[in-house]
């Protein structure tokens, strides 16, 4: 690797800005889905309130993404797919129009916070990959 090559930032968390850049991700994030028609079913599998939602998104992107390990500190490890059971308590079923409605919204949020291109490209597979392996039923409704 040529000394040119070497990435400017040592982690996704530094190169998004920080804990004021992931709180304002999270938080256009959970507004979008308030707001947009296109994200109602996403918006219905998360209950009356998204505060708990927005906290813990939050606290999950930030050690995610190579900063301050807030969630794990609080719970342990994620266990992103056991939580999301839908049997598990204020677990969620999954399946493709969940998914696609998530990534959607995320990559909306993204694109409006000002998210580097080129971060937001390599976050859009991540989360891509992320989300499919969350899906806890196959079919799309």
């Amino acid at each position: 690797m040529q000394i040119e090559d070497k990435p400017k930032f040592d982690s996704p968390f530094e190169w998004i800005g920080g804990e004021e850049k992931v709180k304002a991700l999270v938080d256009r994030f959970y507004d979008l889905m308030e707001i947009e028609p296109a994200y109602a079913v996403l918006r219905a599998v998360h209950g009356n309130t998204l505060d708990n939602a927005r906290q813990r998104l939050f606290w999950f992107l930030c050690g995610w993404l190579g900063g301050p390990q807030h969630y794990t500190d609080r719970f342990g490890n994620p266990m992103l797919r056991a939580r999301h059971l839908p049997q598990s308590i204020g677990g969620h079923s999954i399946g493709i129009k969940e998914r696609d409605q998530w990534l959607a919204c995320m990559d909306q949020a993204m694109g409006e916070t000002g998210v580097d291109e080129a971060l937001r490209e390599r976050l859009r597979d991540s989360f891509f990959k992320t989300a499919d392996w969350m899906r806890n039923r196959g079919e799309a409704g």
